[in-house]
């Protein structure tokens, strides 16, 4: 595949979580694609060692942003970035946080941090974008969910929420911002073979290396999902058509999910009539 994209402009991309996995290898294609970089993490050393390795491989303008989007003040510096930067047009939602633990044994703060980073960082990031996007002629969001967003009982509850959450809000955002020049891609990976498994409490290296994609490999992927013009992607999926049923299937159900009457199977009279006795 060519490393020219189809559906982006080469121009400035921030990507959140860039130092190290996904955002990382996000980095390194996009630079390497012709893209400037705004990287953002909370670890200054290895964003400059990555900022610089790309600014000496390809010639780009690599720029990092130091902030911590589990603080206000941190999604407060990035949407100022991002609204003020006129040369932004790509954003990488991909700082994320998860957790193995099942519910009874889930803290209840790190629950609450989980949902700070994955659901309210990357909303208020998106926020700020979207309009600053649309003012600039274009724009793309990619919003790094989880195959767990469809299957949420594979790990914890709430991570899996979060991840339903980002697919949620991008299936949203494609329908408002579709005729606006935006462009919205959902990537949904399954298990990838970096550092979050060991924060979350499970190595990757305890998973079965069958089930476990490289970050390069993913990244590649949802790239090239990208450039196919693909909504979802799920960088594992060998037959689309499942998606494809799954989403005629979710249409299918949209004229059925809000009438005045209840369903014939409840037992009840249609509107006016009494009614029964539950």
């Amino acid at each position: 595949m060519s490393n020219t994209p189809l559906h982006t402009s080469p121009g400035r991309a921030l990507v959140t979580g860039a130092s190290s996995g996904i955002g990382a290898r996000y980095a390194h294609h996009l630079a390497h694609r012709g893209h400037d970089l705004t990287l953002v993490a909370r670890n200054v050393e290895r964003l400059e060692t990555l900022a610089a390795r790309l600014r000496a491989e390809t010639g780009r303008d690599v720029r990092v942003l130091p902030a911590d989007l589990s603080r206000a003040d941190g999604v407060q510096r990035v949407a100022q970035a991002l609204r003020e930067d006129d040369s932004l047009t790509l954003l990488v939602n991909n700082a994320g946080i998860g957790s193995v633990a099942p519910l009874l044994q889930s803290d209840p703060g790190q629950m609450q941090a989980m949902i700070d980073l994955n659901i309210s960082a990357l909303t208020h990031l998106t926020m700020a974008a979207a309009p600053a996007f649309v003012a600039r002629g274009g724009g793309t969001l990619i919003n790094i969910a989880s195959i767990v967003g469809l299957h949420p009982e594979l790990l914890n509850g709430v991570y899996g929420a979060s991840k339903a959450y980002v697919l949620a809000y991008s299936q949203s955002l494609r329908h408002e911002l579709a005729d606006k020049g935006l462009r919205v891609q959902a990537v949904l990976p399954g298990a990838t073979g970096t550092e979050f498994w060991d924060l979350a409490g499970k190595p990757a290296s305890e998973l079965p290396s069958a089930m476990v994609m490289s970050a390069d490999d993913m990244v590649r992927s949802a790239l090239a999902g990208l450039d196919q013009g693909e909504f979802v992607t799920i960088p594992s999926l060998t037959d689309p058509a499942l998606l494809q049923r799954l989403e005629a299937a979710r249409q299918a159900l949209g004229p059925e999910l809000s009438r005045n009457a209840p369903a014939a199977r409840y037992g009840l009279q249609a509107p006016g009539g009494t009614g029964t006795n539950g």
